[in-house]
């Protein structure tokens, strides 16, 4: 028989591994930190997690479908959500197929299926697998601008902040706004002694109720057509949270849900309050001074970067999974169109799709690496539909911010009916 390596134990990789499992295929997997969980267990060294963070998304409509959450807070923090995925992995025996504190080094292709090096307690061993799913999370290796000039004060990337003590005293320049970025600053407006943010862009805010419910639970129906859904929620929108120019921040130069919205509206009421302002982009740092391009300037003591995360699958040749521009061009987000072995989980970023998307991506990759071992004409049909045709439209009908981190961007409709559609295929016998 056939075994599999998964990469990271994070909600992707317990997901794959889940799924191949739960189809009987043999299953080793690797994991850099001491347990399951990934980014959500702070004590994890890559962890880019900090004290106050919580879903942004809803439980229910974030939760694996098989495993509920043993909790009825609405949004759930970081703490038990962490305790979620060791209770998901003990349940499904997840746990003992995963070497901790191993860190994969280097995969290259060997013979048909990939030898796999990784360095642990044991040293540096190599192994052979037939294939291997990458899921080591897409949010790990910090994305760092280069600014004009220097700064006198300290720099950091949001992904080293862990506590709002950080902040203490400090006047404080937040670069980048985000879902990360936003929580920061509500922190920061309780312990530092000003709080600043430098926004290139406008942004849309939802609140996570709406109506008395969290609001990603609303419209759960058959979805509206993107140019429907746009108009009435930007007025909904509205009506909830006003207008978010008038807080300061640009107006924004996109329709809703074209990038992805801020899950935070405690950051108006601090505008409203006084409690932090909006700056322009930054034009240079000279010492302990920004200055911004529109004119003005500021003294700062920490400069807070909230701008993202770079794609990075770093132990293996990019020529392997056909990058183009800043990831990989896989069908489905999945598999390399060349069917060598390599398939990727996770690497989907959407409003809405929770881990439940991504167990229904694993979820067709058992499905056909079943069928490569059991009935390989299943299998030959699916790779002759991915290699012979137009690959699905996954935007929804969005017309998605052209950046680098909107690269994989799906819309969760979209993406989870052609994930589906492709599994029912599959099982069609040839």
């Amino acid at each position: 028989m056939n075994t599999y390596a998964v990469i990271g134990a994070g909600p992707s990789g317990l997901a794959a591994a889940r799924a191949l499992n739960r189809r009987g295929l043999r299953v080793e997997g690797y994991e850099a930190s001491h347990d399951v969980g990934g980014l959500w267990d702070i004590s994890n060294p890559r962890s880019t997690m900090y004290e106050s963070a919580h879903l942004i998304s809803s439980r229910t409509t974030t939760e694996f479908a098989e495993f509920p959450m043993r909790t009825d807070v609405d949004y759930p923090g970081h703490r038990v959500l962490r305790e979620y995925f060791r209770d998901y992995a003990a349940e499904f025996g997840l746990t003992e197929l995963f070497l901790f504190r191993t860190r994969v080094t280097r995969l290259e292709p060997r013979d048909g299926g990939w030898d796999l090096t990784s360095s642990g307690p044991e040293g540096e061993q190599t192994r052979r697998y037939s294939g291997v799913v990458l899921a080591n999370g897409t949010l790990a290796e910090p994305h760092v601008p280069t600014f004009a000039g220097d700064f006198a004060g300290e720099v950091l990337h949001t992904s080293a902040y862990k506590s709002a003590e950080q902040l203490t005293g400090r006047r404080v320049l937040l670069i980048g706004a985000g879902n990360s970025g936003c929580d920061i600053a509500v922190d920061a407006v309780h312990h530092a002694a000003s709080v600043d943010m430098s926004v290139r862009r406008g942004y849309y805010f939802v609140p996570r109720y709406l109506f008395g419910k969290p609001s990603d639970t609303l419209n759960q129906g058959r979805p509206l057509p993107a140019r429907i859904k746009q108009a009435v929620d930007s007025r909904v929108l509205k009506a909830f949270t006003g207008d978010p120019v008038r807080f300061g921040f640009p107006r924004p130069d996109y329709r809703i849900y074209e990038s992805h919205p801020i899950v935070n509206t405690l950051i108006l009421h601090h505008l409203g309050q006084g409690d932090l302002r909006i700056r322009a982009d930054v034009e240079r740092f000279d010492g302990q001074t920004v200055r911004f391009r529109d004119g003005t300037s500021g003294d700062y003591d920490l400069v807070l970067l909230a701008t993202g995360y770079t794609l990075d699958y770093p132990f293996v040749d990019r020529s392997h999974l056909h990058w183009r521009g800043a990831s990989p061009r896989l069908f489905l987000n999945m598999f390399p169109a060349s069917f060598n072995g390599l398939y990727v989980m996770g690497m989907i970023e959407a409003s809405g799709i929770g881990w439940q998307g991504r167990y229904e991506q694993a979820d067709l990759l058992a499905t056909y690496l079943d069928a490569v071992e059991r009935e390989p004409a299943r299998a030959a049909r699916f790779r002759e539909r991915v290699t012979g045709r137009a690959w699905p439209d996954l935007t929804g009908g969005y017309r998605y911010l052209g950046l680098d981190r909107m690269a994989y961007y799906v819309n969760k409709d979209a993406y989870r009916g052609a994930v589906r559609a492709e599994k029912r295929a599959l099982e069609v016998p040839a």
